[in-house]
């Protein structure tokens, strides 16, 4: 359990606020999964400074792709309706 932990502690540590670059999380991300054996491909944006990850294990015909979204979009100056 501890090590789950840590790694969710990193993984919120980056600031991936959508006006800033991901790749340093992307970085870190692939290293993990590489040690794992995924298979990684970058998605990068036309400026160079974000990139999508898509990472795939397993056979090419059957395995698991995973892709997610690695960035949050701020609500500074916006009133929040909390529910």
């Amino acid at each position: 359990m501890t090590k789950t932990i840590e790694y969710l502690d990193r993984l919120v540590s980056f600031k991936t606020v959508s006006a800033l670059s991901n790749l340093d999380l992307i970085s870190y991300i692939e290293t993990f999964l590489t040690e794992r054996g995924f298979r990684l491909s970058r998605l990068p944006d036309a400026t160079g400074t974000k990139t999508g990850l898509v990472a795939s294990i397993g056979p090419d015909n059957g395995g698991v792709v995973l892709s997610g979204h690695t960035d949050v979009v701020p609500v500074d100056g916006r009133r929040i309706l909390l529910l």
